[in-house]
């Protein structure tokens, strides 16, 4: 097989580098004419490689292997047939045409043949041949007759011919040195005049004219595009180029296609010149006998009716009339509208299907924050619920206990044989505020003080003693008062309105001082009555840290006290 099948742009490329002239066929699988013809391509090849006069080497390569590399080659039809010398084009064929094909190979890659016998630099012939045959090859070779006679002819014609040999030897003689002669310079320069004759064939296999591909273009159809459809020149003239066939709907349906190209407005570069033959047109369904003006039409109507045998054709399409393009570009306008209009319609069922999206989620994400609120309020309920039922038992437990030393009272004569302990009601540790500071300053002269000061070790005690009060949640109201009092010295240890503690003040009356540890706690921490009796002010000399130790630990209590 000398038909080399290409697999891929990079097979190409390494085909075309290594031999000097190369018959490319651009060809495709769907394509009923690249089929048929095929077995024909074969037999040149092999025609091509048998024949030493023809330097070629030819392959074939399919649309589907080169992709988008297709485009490099400006094929615009199947089969193409391009010839490259080296990666250069020289010519192309588009079009099964084969006669084509000959001529364009025949001209650009035939190799220069010398037959006969050949002699040596100088020499006259061969050295057995004796003077007088050499001088009758020499007269043979201009034209002159021979002496040797024919022994079929006649005496009388002998005689004649004797005549005649004898009025041309002195002329044959002078041509005869003059041919030597010549001979001898032609021996000279024959190798010099097959180097030019090779350099020249060289030179016009790789020369190839380059022409302008927008001088072929309809100046109506120019018109049209630019100044009915609003389209650049420019790009008019590439729509018309790569349009598929040449027409203004061609060029149309490849601009909408390549209009948000990177190089759609780059120059538009030269093409090399196209060699001479048939070029197809059109293209024929094989099937129904539709002729097909471009690619574009021949894909539209395989998809609509199945059909898959084409094949390219010369015949070209009756052109429109004035009326008949004005309907087309009333047809193109009415399509791109429809077009524009189809595009917004499905951007409107986008926007509405996003707004629906956004309602729904904004809904779930209502009814979510709703859901964790009525969660939190069931929560609060629930807690101020054991709250209550926590104060109803702990009010029912005081009334037994209550109830408990009223019998007792009436048993031992109004006296009681002990007291409770913290953790249950004891009303000798409720300091209430009956007889005022007056009251509290006799009793202090009458019985003398025997307790020891308030010590910062007993913090911990003092806490305690304080969150033993259940009743009413006496205790976590305290807590929270000292948690203030506290808590304002150690964020503002420099205002001395945080510094003193009013022990007029109702809060305090009712809140700090009538439970146990409370007084003490703020005691042990630096504070100290006033000479008036006022007040609880703060000593200079009082520990920062101390205070920051006894503020976490009043926290940690209260959390403990609400849980």
């Amino acid at each position: 097989m000398t038909l080399h099948e290409l697999e891929n742009p990079q097979a190409l490329s390494g085909f075309l580098s290594t031999h000097p002239h190369s018959l490319i066929c651009f060809s495709a699988t769907w394509c009923g004419p690249c089929k048929a013809s095929k077995p024909q391509l074969e037999a040149l090849a092999s025609s091509y490689s048998s024949d030493s006069s023809i330097n070629v080497q030819c392959g074939i390569i399919y649309e589907h292997v080169l992709g988008n590399d297709i485009q490099t080659y400006k094929v615009r039809a199947f089969p193409t047939y391009v010839l490259f010398s080296g990666s250069s084009e020289v010519g192309r064929v588009q079009g099964v045409n084969f006669e084509g094909i000959k001529e364009l190979v025949s001209k650009h890659c035939t190799q220069a043949s010398f037959g006969g016998e050949g002699q040596s630099l100088g020499g006259g012939g061969s050295a057995s041949v004796s003077a007088a045959d050499a001088r009758a090859q020499r007269l043979a070779r201009f034209g002159g007759g021979t002496t040797a006679a024919s022994p079929e002819k006649k005496p009388e014609e002998k005689k004649e011919e004797d005549v005649e040999m004898k009025d041309a030897e002195p002329k044959a003689e002078e041509v005869a040195t003059k041919s030597a002669e010549e001979d001898t310079k032609m021996d000279v320069d024959e190798p010099a005049a097959e180097g030019k004759s090779e350099e020249k064939s060289e030179e016009k296999c790789t020369e190839v004219e380059m022409v302008d591909p927008t001088e072929d273009l309809k100046k109506e159809d120019i018109e049209m595009l630019t100044s009915s459809m609003g389209f650049s020149e420019l790009r008019a003239q590439k729509g018309l180029i790569n349009g598929n066939g040449g027409t203004v709907e061609g060029a149309v349906e490849w601009l909408l296609a390549h209009q948000d190209d990177a190089d759609i407005d780059d120059p538009i570069e030269k093409v090399p010149k196209k060699s001479e033959g048939l070029v197809a047109q059109s293209y024929k369904c094989n099937e129904c006998g539709k002729i097909l003006s471009n690619m574009a039409n021949l894909e539209l109507h395989a998809n609509k009716t199945g059909h898959s045998d084409f094949e390219e054709s010369t015949e070209i399409k009756k052109p429109l009339t004035e009326e008949e393009k004005k309907a087309k570009i009333l047809e193109i306008k009415a399509l791109l509208k429809a077009k524009r209009t189809e595009r917004e319609e499905t951007e409107k069922k986008a926007n509405v299907v996003n707004e629906q999206q956004r309602r729904n989620m904004g809904q779930l994400a209502a009814k979510t924050r709703e859901q964790m609120e009525i969660d939190a309020r069931k929560r609060s309920a629930q807690q101020r619920k054991k709250e209550k039922e926590a104060a109803v038992r702990e009010r029912q437990r005081i009334r037994a206990e209550l109830e408990k030393d009223k019998r007792e009272r009436a048993a031992n004569k109004g006296k009681l044989k002990s007291n409770l302990g913290v953790d249950g009601y004891n009303p000798s540790a409720i300091q209430y505020d009956v007889g005022g500071d007056d009251a509290d300053e006799e009793g202090a002269a009458k019985k003398p003080k025997t307790k020891p000061p308030p010590s910062i070790a007993k913090m911990d005690e003092y806490i305690t003693k304080v969150s033993s009060y259940r009743a009413g949640g006496d205790g976590g109201n305290c807590l929270k008062i000292l948690k203030a009092y506290i808590g304002n010295v150690v964020k503002n240890s420099d205002d001395p309105k945080y510094r003193k503690i009013n022990m007029e003040n109702k809060a305090y009356k009712t809140k700090v001082k009538p439970f146990l540890g409370a007084k003490n706690l703020l005691l042990c921490l630096g504070f100290s009555v006033n000479e008036e009796g006022t007040a609880l002010e703060l000593q200079e000399d009082a520990d920062m840290k101390a205070l920051e130790t006894a503020l976490g630990k009043v926290e940690a209590a209260y959390t403990n006290y609400m849980k």
